[in-house]
C-alpha cells in the first residue's frame, strides 16, 4: 500500500514538472534568446556566455517603444475601467431584475463574442474612419470592447446571480437606489470576480494585434505588439530577432507582474460561481 502511495506521489510530481517545464521553458528561452546576437541566436546554450544587453538598449533607440509602451497602457486600463463599469451595471440588470427577453437579451451578448475579429475588422473599419478616430488611441479603445465588453458581462452576471437576495432586499428597504445598492452593497463583494475579468480583459486588450494593425498608422500610435512584428522589417537592427525577444521578454513582465499580484483573487475569481452562496 505505501508503495503505490509513493509511486502516485512520484507521479504526480512528475506531471506537475512537466506542466510547469512545459509552461515556463518558452519565456525562459525567449529570456536566453534576448540575450544572444548575431550567430549566437543559433547556438544551443543554457545560458548565453557573453549576454548582449545591447538588444534591450536597441529596442528602445531603434524606434519609439517606450511611446509604444504607454500607448498599450493607456489603451488596456481604459478598456477595463470601461468594460468593468459598463459590465457591472449591465450584470445588476441581467441577473437581479426580472424582464421579458432577459434571457435572449444575455445569449445576444455571448453571441457577440463568438465573432472571429476579421469577420468585423472591415464593418469597424469604415465605422472608425466615419468617426474620424482612425490613428486614434480612443478608436482602438472603442474597437477593443467588441470582445472585453461581452465577456465582462457574461461573467459578472453569473456572478451577480449568486449574491444574497437578502442584502438587495434589506438596502431596498432602508430606501437604497439600484446604484447605491450596486456600488455600497454587492461592489464592495465583487472584489474577486472583478479582479478576475478585470485581468483577462487587460491581457486580451494588451495582446491585441490585429486592430492595432488596422486601426493605426505612424510609430507613435501603435501598440507594443504591432511595434514588435515591425522590429523585423527595420534594417537598423543588427540582430533583429535578439531586438523581438528582448521586446517580448519586456512587455510579458508587466502581464507576470500582475497575475503574481492578484493570483489569490483570480483563483476566488474563478471559483466564487462554483458554490452557491
Amino acid at each position: 500500500m505505501r508503495i503505490r502511495k509513493l509511486i502516485g506521489r512520484l507521479f504526480f510530481y512528475l506531471l506537475v514538472a512537466c506542466i510547469v517545464v512545459y509552461t515556463v521553458f518558452p519565456f525562459y528561452w525567449a529570456i536566453v534568446s534576448s540575450l544572444k546576437a548575431g550567430s549566437g541566436l543559433f547556438q544551443v546554450e543554457f545560458w548565453p556566455s557573453n549576454p548582449a544587453w545591447d538588444n534591450y538598449v536597441g529596442v528602445f533607440t531603434g524606434q519609439p517603444f517606450g511611446r509604444n509602451i504607454l500607448n498599450s497602457v493607456v489603451v488596456s486600463v481604459s478598456v477595463v475601467v470601461l468594460s468593468l463599469f459598463l459590465a457591472v451595471t449591465a450584470a445588476y440588470s441581467l441577473g437581479r431584475i426580472q424582464f421579458r427577453g432577459r434571457g435572449t437579451l444575455l445569449m445576444v451578448v455571448l453571441s457577440v463574442s463568438m465573432f472571429p475579429q476579421v469577420a468585423v475588422l472591415s464593418g469597424m473599419f469604415e465605422l472608425i474612419r466615419w468617426l474620424g478616430l482612425y490613428n486614434n488611441l480612443v478608436g482602438l479603445i472603442l474597437s477593443y470592447m467588441i470582445f472585453t465588453l461581452p465577456f465582462t458581462v457574461w461573467v459578472l452576471t453569473t456572478f451577480m446571480r449568486e449574491l444574497p437576495k437578502e442584502l438587495e432586499e434589506a438596502a431596498i428597504v432602508d430606501g437604497a437606489s439600484p446604484w447605491v445598492v450596486i456600488t455600497r452593497v454587492f461592489l464592495p463583494l465583487m472584489g474577486p470576480a472583478l479582479v478576475t475579468t478585470g485581468l483577462l480583459a487587460f491581457i486580451a486588450a494588451w495582446n491585441e494585434f490585429l486592430f492595432a494593425l488596422s486601426f493605426t498608422l505612424s510609430n507613435e500610435m501603435r501598440t507594443v505588439p504591432v511595434a514588435i512584428a515591425l522590429i523585423t522589417g527595420n534594417s537598423q537592427f543588427e540582430s533583429p530577432w535578439g531586438n523581438i525577444m528582448a521586446a517580448s521578454v519586456i512587455v510579458t513582465v508587466p502581464l507576470l507582474v500582475l497575475v503574481m499580484i492578484f493570483q489569490r483573487k483570480i483563483v476566488s475569481g474563478l471559483t466564487a460561481g462554483a458554490v452557491k452562496g
